[in-house]
Parts: structure tokens; C-alpha cells; sequence
């Protein structure tokens, strides 16, 4: 049974995800939307994915000291996986991160609606030389199979959670506090410049369902969900599956390094030395660490 403060705490956590979700979606998208509408001749897809890594960095001083701005149901189920979410918040997490992707869109939309009705004028089309679907949800590119943008979509999201898992780990020494939110935008950057080919790399369900549920207002609802063969699920359980492979890949190699290493990497003096004697690593250390890390409540 979920207490009262518990139940407000995940409130305002959620409120958190929604409004850092937003602010990702907005710069996001709206990179997206200028990129298109402005018909720029480099076809460098440069400023988009650097928008995205901003928005991720705006979105992490808003939400990060709260609720640790996963901005992202694929994260927020996986680390639920290992217990370091409850089910209730889990769910809060979600619905928020939809709602703030959602109106992302929304706000996107009205920002640039007419370059809209300049670029297409004034009839909305999903496909072709006047389409503008893709500046709110993902699509595969031209002879890719679903198989091959589901494969896209676990992996680019395993390479977030490992590098997430990382990144938090308390034994991890070789970046500071300070510097944590720039990793985020540079890979983020990395992710979207490496894996954006097949199908968009969304590695996010919020990223790509929220604003197609916006877009299905627009270019209709059986529309949406139907354009390239019913490719909406891939985007939402590609990631998901991704997410949880990437978080028990790193607990399985933490586990057998902790295990088997025979070493502890210690910080000293700004400096990293590795000891001989093991260090075994104590678990509510741990726990407290990622929960001041993701703003989570412990289990």
C-alpha cells in the first residue's frame, strides 16, 4: 500500500518528468522542424542531434535534483527491473513523460505553423516530397526492414543504460559531479550521430509515441498508427527491451568484476590507484548512491 507522502512525493516527481520532457521535446522537435522547413541544402543532421543532447542537458537541471529526469519510459522500467524504482512511481513516471512529450509537440507545431502552411501549403501530408510527419515521430528508412529497426532500437538504447549504469556507479571516479551533465549531452549526441540512420534513433517510447499521439490529431489517427506498416510498436518495445538488456548487462559485469577483480579503484588525491586488497563495495552504499544520484526512493 502506497502511504500519502509517498504518493505526493511521486507527484512532484512526475510533474518533474513531465515538464523536463517537455523542454526535450521543444528543442528537440523544434530542431527537427527547422531543419526541414527550412529546406537547409547541407542535409547535415548536425544541429539536431546536438538539440537533443541540449534538450537532455536542460531537462537534467530541471528534473535531475528531483526525480532524476529519466525523461524516458525504456529507462524508468529497466531500472525498475532492479528495484531501484517502485511499480506506482514507475507508472507516475510514464504517464508524465507522455504528457510532456505530448505537449512538446503541441508547442512545436504552433511555433512553426507557418513555415508549416509555407512548406506544404496549408494541406498536411504524412508522406512524400510535402510530408511532415517525420518532424514528430520516427520512420524507417527507405528499404529497411522492421526487423532491422527493432535490432536498431535495442541496441542504441542498451549503449544509454550502460553508459547510464556507468556513470552513477560508486565506483566509478574517473568524472565529477560538476561534469555528469555534459556526459549526458555527448551521448546523446553520440547515440543520435551513430544509430539515427535506420530508423530515426529514437531510443525513447515517450520521444516518438507523445508526439505521435499529438500528430494523429493532424494527419489522423488511423493514419499514424498504420504509415509503414504499423511501425509505431517498434520505437515503444524496441527501447524498453533495449533498456533492460543494457541495465543487466552492467549488473552482471559489475557483479563478476566486484566478484573475481581482486581489485578496488580508490580516489586519491584526484587521482585513480588500483590496491591489490579487495574492497568489496557495500550495497546500501550503493543504493544510496543511485537514489541521490536518480532521486529515486530506495526499496
Amino acid at each position: 500500500m502506497v502511504k500519502v507522502k509517498e504518493l505526493e512525493q511521486y507527484m512532484a516527481q512526475g510533474l518533474a518528468e513531465c515538464f523536463a520532457t517537455f523542454m526535450l521535446i521543444l528543442i528537440g522537435e523544434g530542431a527537427i522542424a527547422q531543419y526541414k522547413l527550412s529546406h537547409q541544402a547541407n542535409h547535415s543532421t548536425i544541429t539536431i542531434n546536438l538539440s537533443f543532447g541540449i534538450g537532455v542537458y536542460t531537462a537534467l537541471m530541471i528534473a535531475g535534483p528531483i526525480s532524476g529526469a529519466h525523461l524516458n519510459p525504456a529507462v524508468s522500467i529497466s531500472l525498475l527491473t532492479v528495484r531501484k524504482l517502485k511499480p506506482v512511481q514507475c507508472v507516475i513516471y510514464i504517464i508524465s513523460q507522455l504528457i510532456g512529450a505530448f505537449f512538446g509537440a503541441l508547442v512545436v507545431y504552433y511555433l512553426y505553423f507557418g513555415l508549416f502552411n509555407k512548406f506544404d501549403g496549408g494541406e498536411r501530408e504524412m508522406l512524400g516530397t510535402n510530408g511532415t510527419a517525420d518532424i514528430f515521430f520516427t520512420m524507417p528508412a527507405d528499404g529497411v526492414e522492421h526487423w532491422n529497426s527493432f535490432f536498431d532500437q535495442v541496441v542504441g538504447t542498451a549503449v544509454l543504460m550502460i553508459f547510464i549504469m556507468a556513470l552513477i556507479s560508486n565506483s566509478n571516479f574517473m568524472i565529477s559531479e560538476v561534469a555528469k551533465p555534459f556526459a549526458f549531452v555527448l551521448i546523446i549526441v553520440g547515440i543520435t550521430s551513430a544509430f539515427a540512420g535506420n530508423a530515426g534513433a529514437a531510443i525513447n517510447p515517450a520521444r516518438d509515441f507523445g508526439p505521435r499521439l499529438f500528430a494523429a490529431f493532424i494527419y489522423g489517427w488511423e493514419n499514424v498508427f498504420s504509415v509503414n506498416r504499423c511501425f509505431f510498436w517498434i520505437p515503444i518495445i524496441g527501447p524498453i527491451v533495449g533498456a533492460i538488456i543494457g541495465v543487466w548487462l552492467y549488473v552482471g559485469y559489475e557483479a563478476f568484476i566486484k566478484r573475481y577483480g581482486h581489485f578496488s579503484t580508490i580516489a586519491k588525491s584526484g587521482s585513480i590507484e588500483i590496491h591489490p586488497k579487495i574492497k568489496s563495495i557495500d550495497d546500501d552504499d550503493h543504493q544510496a548512491m543511485i537514489s541521490h544520484e536518480l532521486t529515486t526512493i530506495r526499496s
